[in-house]
């Protein structure tokens, strides 16, 4: 566990997650406006040590996908429908989902720290399980207790998420990677974008690291990815 977590403490420095609600995959200057605002994230709220290779506790994490892993094949996107929960089996979440839209700063605003237990979606984005990429953020910890995304960092891939939608319907992803991100470099684009044209993608995006007492927020962002790989009842 990291000293801040150790603590008790939480990302309630300048980080901003990503926030809920219905939407497409933004294009021309709304993607690049995102972008901006994801990049400023980044580097206020997390910054992640380079040669971080596995998961480590709960709230700080960083891994690769093991090489020859088979995966399953990509589902063909689904249409548009609004997000409702958020389920991780492997972790035990079950969390209600958020829409969220920009700050002021262009970042994606996160829930507050009273809805530490949802997960926000980034509105003018994709909905999840449509072709693109789906932005779900939320926190690690708060200053008293862990928060939704407290243990995501020790996903694998190969695993399973599921997003159950207002049409009744749930989209199930498979992770296939997990990263940590540095301040340093950090690119919103490599990290956010689409890993595969044509697929539908989900990025579950939180904080990682250490605390930094200086600035108030973690050294960090951990961002698991995922691609739809089936649909359930």
């Amino acid at each position: 566990m990291s000293d801040r977590a150790q603590e008790l403490g939480g990302d309630r420095g300048e980080d901003h997650i990503p926030a809920v609600g219905p939407g497409r995959l933004v294009s021309g200057i709304a993607w690049v406006v995102l972008l901006l605002g994801l990049w400023l994230w980044g580097r206020e709220a997390t910054d992640v040590r380079a040669g971080v290779s596995r998961p480590a506790t709960g709230d700080m994490a960083a891994a690769g996908r093991p090489p020859d892993l088979p995966l399953p094949p990509a589902h063909a996107p689904l249409g548009d429908a609004l997000p409702e929960r958020l389920d991780v089996p492997e972790l035990g979440i079950s969390a209600p989902v958020l829409e969220r839209g920009l700050d002021t700063k262009g970042a994606i605003e996160p829930p507050s720290f009273e809805q530490a237990d949802a997960v926000g979606w980034y509105a003018a984005g994709v909905t999840p399980g449509a072709a693109g990429t789906a932005l779900m953020v939320g926190h690690v910890d708060t200053e008293t207790r862990p928060a939704v995304f407290y243990k995501i960092s020790t996903l694998e891939p190969g695993e399973t998420i599921r997003v159950v939608r207002d049409d009744a319907g749930v989209a199930e992803f498979t992770v296939d990677d997990i990263q940590v991100l540095d301040r340093d470099g950090f690119d919103a684009r490599q990290a956010f974008g689409p890993r595969d044209t044509g697929r539908a993608e989900l990025r579950l995006i939180t904080c990682g690291g250490t605390f930094d007492r200086a600035t108030g927020g973690y050294t960090a962002n951990v961002v698991v990815s995922a691609y739809l790989t089936g649909t359930g009842p």
